[in-house]
This record gives structure tokens, sequence and C-alpha cells, in this order.
């Protein structure tokens, strides 16, 4: 089995970031304002691929091979060049991620369970819970949008 690649998308790239979490990718936020020498370093040492649309970028010695610097485009348009680059595949490992902080989930135990909102459980429904920051996922009409949205750019890259 190989290793699913890792990534660190910079602040210009926070939905993108969102959408690979929720397709199961390891992928950090450099949000914080950190300097671009910073999250290259860091990129080499957790062997990430640093995404970002900065084209200055390539002035750093650090972003050789950790660097992909990707267009101006709509966020379907990134993800199907990120996709392609990467072999991304969009579905396979869906939401075992956390959107907010990254972790991976687990099932929902009894006290997370208390938690969700009596008119959002069904029957034999899976929940997860991220041990991070206790968030809750279940198949809400938000995260159906999101599956939606990941099926739709994993068919498009199996038809080319």
């Amino acid at each position: 089995m190989s290793t699913l690649p890792r990534f660190l998308c910079d602040r210009m790239l926070g939905q993108l970031c969102r959408y690979l979490r929720a397709a199961g990718y390891d992928t950090l936020f450099g949000n914080q304002g950190e300097a671009d020498c910073d999250l290259l370093r860091q990129c080499h040492e957790q062997d990430r691929h640093f995404l970002t649309q900065d084209q200055l970028i390539i002035e750093h010695k650090a972003a050789l091979g950790v660097a992909f610097i990707l267009p101006n485009v709509e966020l379907d348009q990134l993800a199907l060049i990120v996709g392609e680059h990467f072999q991304i595949d969009w579905i396979s490992h869906a939401f075992s991620r956390c959107l907010e902080d990254n972790s991976l989930l687990v099932a929902a135990d009894a006290a997370a369970l208390q938690r969700i909102p009596p008119d959002a459980r069904k029957p034999d429904e899976a929940f997860s819970y991220c041990p991070g920051c206790g968030r809750i996922y279940w198949q809400s009409s938000y995260c159906k949008r999101i599956r939606a949205r990941l099926l739709k750019w994993n068919d498009a890259l199996n038809a080319s």
C-alpha cells in the first residue's frame, strides 16, 4: 500500500485545505502569518508538499522539491490540478479527518453521542468524533454537499 501524500496549504488555499482534509489527506493550513521559509522548512521536516499560489516562492531555495505552485483559478479547477498531479483519490478515505484541525476521526463514544441534536439522530447511522476539537460528524446535509463535490472531482479525474 502506498502512503498518501501529505500537504501544507498556505493562507491563500484555505478552501482547498478543507476539501483535502474532507478527502482524508493529512493537510495543514498555514494561516497564522508564518514566514514562507518557516512553512517550507516544516514541509521538509514533515515530508509534506507545499501548496501555494505565490509565484515568488520559487525564490526560496527551500521550495525546491516541496513547493507546488497553483494558478489563481476556481476551487474546482484547483482540485483537478492537484488531483491529477498527486493522483488524489477524493473518495476512498473521505471523512476520516476533522475539517477543522486535521485530526483523525474516531467512532463517537456515548458521551459524544449525547451532544448530537435529537433531530439529527437516525437509527443505525454512524457518527464520528474528533478527539482534537470535539467536533462530531454525521451524514448532515453539509457533509452530503461536500461528498457530492468530492465525487464530482473523482469522476472527472477518472474520466481523463
